[in-house]
């Protein structure tokens, strides 16, 4: 099943030019379907948490099936963000 909260970005900098830079180095990088529905924090959160899938599945045989790494990165990241937040009247809200 595929996350209906999923977009795909621009390519990233680490890729087009052979850098080991991460992805979004701020959140005004991010893709416009996060920028435009999570609050500054949960943004914050996806950011660090695609940085860091982004490092962690650099080798193919660390995913799963034939998923990129950018769709693994950005399934990492929504999962770290509904950790933290949720979707309530249809904004993302703080958990608790």
């Amino acid at each position: 099943m595929t996350n209906p909260d999923y977009t795909s970005p621009r390519p990233h900098r680490g890729e087009r030019e052979g850098a080991s830079n991460m992805p979004y180095d701020r959140t005004s990088e991010l893709p416009d379907s996060v920028k435009d529905n999570l609050p500054k924090h949960a943004q914050e959160i996806y950011k660090e948490a695609y940085n860091s899938a982004w490092d962690e599945y650099k080798d193919p045989d660390d995913r799963r099936g034939d998923a990129s790494r950018e769709e693994v990165a950005h399934k990492v990241a929504w999962a770290a963000v509904k950790n933290k937040y949720e979707k309530k009247d249809g904004k993302w809200v703080k958990k608790g």
